[in-house]
């Protein structure tokens, strides 16, 4: 190791540990890692070079997201400085709060890489999810004054991480010593605490929103899942449920079919009962359990333009209607039948080919001059999370749905709201991918010594 770590080192360090952490915190997690690199091994066996068509499998294989949650504004521009010294820039908004129709009563967005170099030496990304305490469909004036008085009480991140965060950040990494220490002070704090939680506290939060009692109903915070990348999730899925691992009931997001990979599928083993510790209203201290924590898995696509991602939102809205349509005939559609329906929809809605979904518009792809002086087209990764998957992996790993109240006005929280809250610029996430293409065509237009309009024209060109 180098007597100097840069970002990019910390972000890969600090994934290994935090890695190691949780495997020791939920052994699950290490057979949802065994079954995900069985899984890969045995695709890039059967499908050989393109089995690396949306990355190498040595990052496949490393690539990790984290989920966190926190309370308060001042946590999350903590958060935000102890990623910035990793590299990890804020990106996207979401809000989680109209996603589910459970009570999820967060905004978030992901700290990641937003550099093709920087996300190629590790993709390292963390959603990261803030209460939205003042919103009255979830909690009262009185609850909101109780748990911000709650929140405001705590110390989730010390003194001491916080300064050699900033430091970091200043002045692009940490000498060994010091990276040691904030590696150590960083995985710590999401360390799941064996304090006694106050169990009438925890309880009526939990009354109101599991999630939100995870969040506010205990003094610290902690991993909520961290997520392996797989090139087969069905594949994955048939595996863990075959080693008697539960799974929750459907893989979120696009269905399988025939055509390119788009976007994000995310699945999970459902939340497993933890012991904890609690402390009841006349002081003793109890043996309970709780489910917060789950073990999710993802397998990501190609990244969609505008126009593809508005599509991609018409067909979800699409499905939803037929299902229901079918549902109403039929009350005992199972996920089976659901996901027939899914992919009729789908197939009226992208092509089959990468060729076509990059000459309609709907997917980003950069272009490279390959040896003979011709120009390739690569598909972009999809680096970012979708709303709705998000809000379906909390809502199946919740023991109920909570309480929200529809009759109340909700709280206006958007993208500026939240770089207000960060004191930094929250990225967007089309305009990464837009820049990403626009700089690999720049690249390979000044080899080729031609006008970077002709490379999205000439298609015979490309492959």
């Amino acid at each position: 190791m180098s007597t100097f770590l840069e970002p990019w080192q910390l972000r890969a360090a600090f994934a290994r540990s935090l890695s190691d952490m949780y495997g020791k915190e939920v052994p699950a997690y290490t057979t949802l890692l065994d079954v995900s690199h069985e899984v890969n091994a045995d695709f890039v066996a059967r499908h050989g070079a393109d089995a690396e068509r949306l990355g190498s499998i040595a990052r496949v294989t490393a690539e990790r997201h984290g989920a966190i949650r926190v309370g308060t504004p001042t946590e999350m521009a903590q958060v935000a400085r102890i990623f910035g010294a990793m590299g990890m820039r804020p990106v996207g908004f979401y809000d989680l709060r109209d996603a589910s129709c459970s009570s999820v009563p967060v905004i978030s967005t992901a700290f990641r890489p937003i550099e093709r170099e920087e996300l190629a030496r590790n993709p390292f990304r963390v959603f990261t999810s803030m209460l939205v305490t003042a919103d009255r469909r979830f909690f009262t004036a009185d609850l909101e004054r109780r748990l911000d008085s709650f929140l405001a009480a705590r110390t989730l991140f010390g003194p001491e991480l916080l300064a050699l965060a900033d430091r970091a950040e200043a002045e692009g990494g940490l000498p060994q010593d010091q990276a040691a220490e904030f590696l150590r002070l960083a995985t710590q704090a999401f360390e799941l605490s064996r304090e006694p939680v106050d169990q009438a506290w925890y309880r009526e939060l939990e009354a109101v929103s599991a999630v939100a009692a995870d969040i506010g109903g205990i003094a610290s915070t902690h991993i909520n899942h961290l997520t392996p990348r797989v090139l087969d999730i069905d594949d994955l899925y048939a595996r863990m449920e075959a080693r008697g691992i539960t799974m929750i009931d459907a893989i979120q997001g696009p269905p399988r079919w025939e055509g390119p990979d788009v976007l994000l599928r995310q699945t999970s083993f459902r939340a497993l009962a933890e012991p904890r510790t609690f402390r009841t209203a006349d002081g003793e201290i109890v043996s309970d359990a709780l489910r917060v924590r789950f073990g999710e898995v993802e397998a990501r696509g190609i990244a969609l333009t505008r126009e593809g991602r508005a599509a991609y939102d018409a067909a979800v809205v699409e499905i939803d209607e037929t299902a229901a349509a079918a549902r109403a005939e039929e009350p005992g559609l199972t996920e089976q039948g659901r996901q027939e329906i899914a992919r009729a929809v789908w197939a009226r809605t992208f092509p089959t080919t990468e060729t076509a979904l990059a000459d309609q518009g709907l997917g980003w792809f950069t272009y490279e001059v390959d040896g003979a002086g011709g120009v390739r087209r690569e598909p972009v990764v999809y680096e970012d999370f979708l709303p709705r998957s998000a809000a379906g992996i909390f809502q199946s790993n919740l023991t109920s749905d909570g309480a929200k109240d529809a009759s109340q006005e909700a709280t206006d929280r958007d993208a500026d709201w939240m770089a207000g809250a960060l004191g930094r610029d929250l990225f967007d996430p089309f305009d990464l991918y837009a820049d990403q293409v626009a700089r690999s065509l720049t690249a390979a237009a000044g080899t080729l010594g031609v006008d970077p309009a002709t490379l999205t024209t000439t298609t015979g060109a490309m492959r």
